[in-house]
Parts: C-alpha cells; sequence; structure tokens
C-alpha cells in the first residue's frame, strides 16, 4: 500500500496497533471495575502536564506521561478516602487536571498553536521517542496484565473476596491505576486527549456484550481496537481527516452495528422457539393424519 511507504504512516500504524492491544484489554477491566470514565479523567491530567512542559520547555509528550502517571496514584488515593462514593475522586482529579492547563495555555498564548495534535491526534505527531515510550508501555502494560490476570479478574468482580483470601489488593489496584495513566498518556498521539476514552471504552463495551466469556472479550476487544484503529489511520490517510476523529467514528460504528446484529440474531432465536414450543405444545386432534383410505 502507497501510505506504507511513508516514515510516519509506518509509526503510526506500529504505535497504534500496540495502544489499541492496550487500551482494548484495559478497557475491558475499566467497565466491569466501572470506571469507565477513569481514562477521560487521566487524558485531561495528562494534557495538564503537556501544557506543564510546553509553557517550562520540556518535552511535552514526557510531562505529560509523567503527570498522567501521578494523577492515576492520586485517584486510587482518593478513591480509597471516599469509599462509598468512588466516582467522586474521578471527578476531583479531572477538575484539577483541566483547570491547571487552562491556565497554563493562558499563560503563553503560544501554546495554543501546537494544541490541536495533543487534542484531536495527529499521525504525524508520533516520533521515534514518542514510538519508544509507547514501546515500553506496551511491555510494562503486557506483563501487567499477564502476569496478573488471575488476580485481576478476582479483583474486578469481588474485591472483598480478593482481600479475605490474602490477595495485595491495595498494591494491585494501585499498579493498576498506573498502568492506565501509562497506556492513556501514550495513546494521546493516535487519537488525541478528547477521545482516547474512545479507544479505551467503545472496544470493550462491544467486546462485553457479544463475548461468551471474560477472557473471550479481552480477545474479541483486542481484535476490534485492532480493527477500528488500522481502518481508522487508513480512511484518514486517504480523506486528510483527523485520525483521532476517524478512528473513534469508526468505533462507534462497529459498536452500533455489533449491539444492532445481536439484538436481531436474539429476536430471531425468540421467534424460532416460540414457533417450536407452539408445534410441540399443539393439541392432538389439530394435526392432520393420513389414513389407508386419505387420497394424497
Amino acid at each position: 500500500m502507497e501510505m506504507l511507504h511513508y516514515d510516519f504512516m509506518q509509526r503510526a500504524f506500529c504505535a497504534g496497533g500496540l495502544i489499541a492491544l492496550l487500551a482494548s484489554v484495559l478497557g475491558v477491566y475499566l467497565m466491569l471495575r466501572r470506571q469507565a470514565l477513569m481514562a477521560d479523567m487521566l487524558s485531561h491530567v495528562s494534557l495538564a502536564g503537556v501544557a506543564a512542559g510546553a509553557y517550562l520547555h520540556i518535552n511535552p509528550t514526557l510531562t505529560g506521561f509523567v503527570v498522567a502517571t501521578i494523577g492515576a496514584i492520586a485517584v486510587e488515593y482518593v478513591r480509597r478516602s471516599f469509599k462509598t462514593y468512588s466516582e467522586i475522586s474521578v471527578a476531583i482529579i479531572m477538575v484539577g487536571g483541566l483547570s491547571t492547563a487552562v491556565v497554563l495555555m493562558s499563560l503563553n498564548q503560544s501554546i495554543n498553536k501546537g494544541f490541536s495534535a495533543y487534542l484531536f491526534g495527529s499521525v504525524v505527531a508520533v516520533n521515534q521517542t514518542e514510538l519508544i515510550l509507547m514501546f515500553a508501555v506496551a511491555l510494562i502494560g503486557g506483563t501487567f496484565f499477564y502476569v496478573l490476570r488471575r488476580p485481576l479478574y478476582q479483583i474486578t468482580f469481588d474485591e472483598d473476596t480478593a482481600k479475605t483470601s490474602g490477595l495485595p489488593v491495595s498494591w494491585i489496584s494501585l499498579g493498576f491505576s498506573v498502568v492506565t495513566g501509562m497506556i492513556v498518556s501514550a495513546a494521546m498521539p493516535i487519537v488525541g486527549v478528547l477521545l482516547v476514552s474512545a479507544l479505551v471504552v467503545l472496544p470493550a463495551a462491544l467486546a462485553i456484550r457479544i463475548a461468551p466469556s471474560f477472557y473471550a472479550a479481552l480477545f474479541i476487544a483486542m481484535g476490534i481496537g485492532l480493527l477500528g484503529v488500522f481502518s481508522g489511520l487508513t480512511v484518514s490517510f486517504q480523506l486528510s481527516t483527523p485520525p483521532g476523529g476517524t478512528i473513534a467514528l469508526l468505533l462507534l460504528g462497529f459498536l452500533l452495528v455489533g449491539l444492532s446484529l445481536k439484538k436481531a440474531i436474539l429476536k430471531w432465536g425468540k421467534s424460532r422457539n416460540a414457533v417450536t414450543a407452539d408445534a410441540d405444545t399443539a393439541p392432538i386432534s389439530s394435526i392432520p393424519r393420513l389414513s389407508k383410505e386419505s387420497s394424497l
């Protein structure tokens, strides 16, 4: 394909594939833990780090990565303080991150010019440094999800039982939050701050609805995420549209089509079962019988 002859598209596909796999797996865990908004919140916190880096003349990608990781740790500690209302932690940290970004951007008007790439994503924004960072995040995140797959499964569905069984729930939850911050900040160059939650939530939302088991949901989410990113980058290159918005729209389309197909299949199955049940329960007298005297 012609677009793969360009170095920036090769980097975009490589980085997009890595982030799609990690973000999709992360999305399944976040949705089952009822923390779907955490990705959106950390993306806004990461934006504050990007603004701080631009203001202090430091690499914005690195500062956004560090601030998002710190924000993830802060979320975990605030969540423990409001155990009954754990969603408050998301609102508190999001307000802090977004307000900090707005203030820093107002202090230096020149920062606004380069922010569209971070807000909406850009294939040309993925440079060599960011690609190396994504490889590191993929290695750390993949190792974390594989090694701790059983403890994470237990904590996701029943945190109290996991505690009584001796699992270090607090430390595993803290590590999960840190990995979440790393993945969200690494996804910024592809889909942007405003749409990063789409890459995390939409593949997982469809996978959870159609998968027969938890581990099947993980693999289905990864497949949907890869398909959405690769097709979105292709369409974006051909039509010169923002990659973040294109990927998000395609993933949303996959979700709507998948849910509609499942609904149609379920409706067809119910109608078929109803016809079978009516035939099985029909009175014997209503069933025509052929006798020796009957004519064909």
